[in-house]
């Protein structure tokens, strides 16, 4: 198991495009992926789930993967994060 946190960069968090952008690129690895915010954990392949979690700007996230492939999902998905979506 591989978890990383990070602080989602762009304004408006994780609304339906940039979680489009999240869920496309979780989905690229094996590993099981969840997204964790305070208590609440979903599944990072999930639109609904990682939606579901309101994930706005300056918040912070947990990223956690578990498989083959855990350590570049995370690292992966935390780039992404950082990166602000290109928005």
């Amino acid at each position: 198991m591989f978890v990383k946190d990070v602080v989602v960069q762009n304004q408006v968090g994780l609304h339906a495009r940039p979680a489009t952008f999240f869920i496309q690129k979780a989905n690229e690895f094996k590993s099981s992926i969840w997204v964790e915010k305070e208590e609440r954990r979903v599944n990072a392949k999930s639109l609904l789930g990682v939606l579901s979690l309101g994930i706005i700007g300056g918040t912070a996230i947990r990223i956690i993967a578990d498989g083959g492939d855990e350590q570049a999902a995370v690292e992966g998905l935390v780039a992404l994060v950082e990166s602000g979506f290109a928005e």
